[in-house]
C-alpha cells in the first residue's frame, strides 16, 4: 500500500472522491465530524495548501495530509 516515498495510496473507484469521504476512508479520521474539525482548524492540506472546504473533490493524483501522514489518490485498477 505504501510506496517508496512513504505514501500511501487510496484507490478510488469514480472520477473524483470528497475531501471529508477521502479522510475517512483513509482513516485519517474516525467520522465526518472528526473530519470536518480537523478541516476547520486547517490542519487538512491538499497538494501542499491548506484546504477549508470539506466538500472539495480530489482526483487521481492529488495528496492529501493530516498529522505528518500523507495519502495520494489513485484510480482503483490503475
Amino acid at each position: 500500500m505504501n510506496d517508496d516515498a512513504g505514501i500511501a495510496e487510496l484507490p478510488i473507484r469514480d472520477d473524483m472522491i470528497r475531501l471529508g469521504q477521502a479522510l475517512k476512508l483513509a482513516s485519517l479520521a474516525e467520522d465526518g465530524v472528526e473530519a470536518k474539525t480537523l478541516i476547520d482548524n486547517g490542519l487538512v492540506q491538499v497538494n501542499g495548501e491548506i484546504e477549508e472546504r470539506r466538500g472539495r473533490q480530489l482526483h487521481a493524483g492529488d495528496t492529501v495530509s493530516v498529522n505528518g501522514e500523507t495519502i495520494r489518490i489513485s484510480r482503483a485498477g490503475a
